[in-house]
């Protein structure tokens, strides 16, 4: 496992002195270069969230993965870095009309200088593209989308996010430090239960500097700032273009399986 070899796969030239800014850069980069995808769990193939297999998948293969996968490596590349990183469980809010029935979601908190930040790469939605200052009720403004974090006595840390001029739930998490194997009961659940998302709709997204590229019911969505360009690939051999030229994956034999 080389830091520098990942460094290179997500594109980051910036400095490494260890601070804010650097994170920011960071996970920006990471949002762009790395992929959000289930395509293995789709296809029956089991996860490993062993370090050395996410690195493999994702840092040699050009892979993506979702949270499990993403955040355990972002989080390995940041240790690797001299960044202080707690791994949190989350509970993924977003969406649903009552209370969330586990948590099945890695976060991370990280110290830069004399703060501590809430980083996230593993989200496939709309996500903050920026580290977010770990500050009761600070909105904190990233482009056209706006965040806050409030503190909530059964739930710990909420995170916010303004949607037509209302605030809405994204995900919450405690601060109590998490270890990888404790991740790996929720991971198992999302890629074997009957009822995971999971394991029943297809699932990608990328950040790009323009917006984001995603895949929803068979349709490529590419989202800019004037608009929404959508299509549906007519074969096979489209659709693997299409993947590679929005997703930056190209499907090897094993994978087509």
């Amino acid at each position: 496992m080389d830091a520098q070899f990942y460094l290179q796969r997500i594109g980051y030239t910036g400095r490494l002195d260890g601070s804010a800014e650097a994170l920011a850069g960071l996970q920006e980069r990471h949002l762009q270069a790395v992929p959000y995808e289930n395509l293995d769990i789709l296809r029956g193939k089991p996860l490993s969230l062993e370090p050395e297999n996410l690195y493999h998948k994702i840092v040699e293969q050009g892979r993506g993965g979702y949270c499990f996968e993403l955040n355990a490596l972002f989080g390995w590349l940041l240790r690797e870095l001299g960044y202080d990183v707690t791994s949190c469980f989350a509970r993924f809010w977003r969406d649903e009309t009552d209370l969330p029935p586990k948590r099945r979601h890695h976060v991370l908190l990280v110290k830069a200088g004399d703060s501590r930040y809430l980083c996230d790469v593993g989200v496939g939605g709309v996500v903050p593209r920026r580290p977010l200052l770990l500050q009761e009720g600070l909105e904190q403004p990233q482009g056209s989308e706006c965040y806050r974090l409030d503190r909530d006595a059964e739930f710990g840390w909420f995170l916010m996010e303004r949607k037509d001029g209302q605030w809405s739930r994204l995900f919450s998490f405690t601060e109590e430090p998490q270890l990888a194997k404790d991740f790996l009961m929720a991971s198992f659940w999302c890629e074997h239960a009957p009822e995971s998302i999971f394991r029943t709709v297809k699932m990608l997204a990328i950040q790009t500097e323009e917006g984001r590229n995603t895949i929803a019911d068979g349709e490529f969505r590419l989202f800019r700032k004037d608009g929404v360009q959508a299509f549906k690939p007519g074969n096979e051999s489209e659709y693997t273009e299409a993947l590679k030229t929005y997703f930056g994956i190209v499907l090897n034999d094993e994978l087509s399986k």
